[in-house]
């Protein structure tokens, strides 16, 4: 935040309004000799220790983490800090910025509080928010706040709201319309097929809601459980959790051979809930006959796994925004299977949470191989 400060009078005087020197003190001090001469000089500050007071108080001001600038009422800087020239990340926003700053003061120098919220377009794209007090008995205060962060963070509960109002409407509607029809339908025939899509859109709703408390529990995961997991059987467990989805598709999971006592210190149920929504992922984007392919090597320093397969690729447009939450590439396809868009969004988290990586390679028709990167971690002395 950079604070702007509008007062009449001299420097020292100003600084006596933040609390640093009394106005009387500073008069005093304009007067080193005269004092020294008197015998309430120990009393009255000499110039030496106002100047310390100054220094001190400059820098505190430089080591604040927001901007601050005193001038005069003809606009003269008299006290700045080192953070008071970031008011734009270049020439361009630095103009904006002070604009919105000049616009705002002289509002309040006529005694009106103003607030202004400035989006400066960059790259990067940033946010800040002006806001200008009145300061009696004259003079002006006016703030300018960097609030890009927290601009982010509304825009994802917005848009994260959104989204799965959207993805839970689609499905309970659809249990509304199942359910009004079974209650006059006669035919067995008809009965069953209705019963069993009733099931389907129930199971797809409590998928949802379960990628969810996964995703928010890895997302609110302070700590991980770090223990020591073997490798092999963590591909196991991540094909076999996948094998009722791969007969259903006509997919064929292989889990490639791992180097015996291969192992990596990790937490054992992120890893695996990662695994396994790569699996779930390339199983569901294959086409029938298809195959995924599950390995893991280590280079020392930790473990990379891979999970390829031969499906139906990604468009290299949605490559870098395929581990957002909600985002699908093919909504139509995702619709059929059951896809809830937040797999790859808990990977990136796990892999975020232990301090590594997940990265994509993929062509259209040809397939994708994903490859998590987990680097071991120290196991907690017990």
């Amino acid at each position: 935040m950079i604070v702007f400060v509008l007062l009449a009078g001299c420097a020292v005087g100003v600084i006596a309004t933040l609390g640093a020197v009394t106005v009387s003190e500073s008069r005093r001090a304009s007067q080193p000799i005269a004092a020294e001469n008197t015998r309430d000089a120990p009393s009255t500050p000499s110039l030496a220790a106002s100047q310390a007071r100054a220094d001190r108080l400059q820098a505190a001001l430089d080591a604040m983490p927001y901007g601050v600038m005193v001038a005069d009422q003809n606009g003269q800087v008299l006290l700045s800090n080192k953070a008071a020239n970031s008011a734009g990340s270049d020439a361009h926003n630095e103009v904006l910025v002070q604009a919105a700053v000049q616009y705002n003061l002289r509002s309040a120098l006529r005694g009106e509080a103003r607030t202004q919220t400035v989006e400066l377009y960059g790259p990067p794209k940033r946010v800040v928010v002006v806001e200008a007090h009145p300061l009696n008995p004259d003079g002006a205060m006016v703030t300018v706040e960097d609030v890009t962060e927290r601009a982010r963070l509304d825009a994802v509960r917005t848009d994260f709201v959104a989204n799965i109002s959207h993805e839970l409407k689609t499905p309970i509607g659809a249990l509304a319309v199942l359910a009004e029809t079974l209650i006059d339908e006669t035919d067995p025939t008809v009965i069953s097929r209705l019963a069993d899509r009733t099931v389907n859109e129930a199971h797809r709703v409590a998928k949802i809601i379960d990628d969810l408390l996964e995703l928010s529990r890895i997302e609110l995961s302070g700590d991980l459980i770090v223990s020591s997991c073997d490798v092999g059987l963590l591909v196991v467990e991540a094909a076999s959790r996948n094998s009722l989805l791969a007969r259903q598709n006509k997919v064929v999971v292989n889990a490639g051979e791992i180097p015996v006592g291969l192992s990596v210190n990790a937490d054992h149920a992120q890893i695996t809930s990662a695994l396994g929504n790569l699996v779930d992922n390339a199983v569901k984007y294959s086409d029938a006959n298809g195959v995924v392919n599950v390995t893991a090597h280590s280079d020392q320093q930790g473990v990379m796994f891979v999970v390829s397969d031969n499906g139906i690729g990604i468009p290299s447009r949605d490559l870098d925004r395929i581990f957002e939450r909600f985002y699908r590439v093919d909504r139509a396809r995702s619709r059929g299977t059951g896809g809830t868009g937040l797999g790859l969004s808990i990977v990136r988290h796990v892999a975020n949470n232990h301090g590594g990586s997940i990265t994509v390679e993929s062509h259209e028709g040809e397939g994708s191989t994903f490859r998590l990167y987990i680097p071991d971690r120290l196991v907690p002395q017990t």
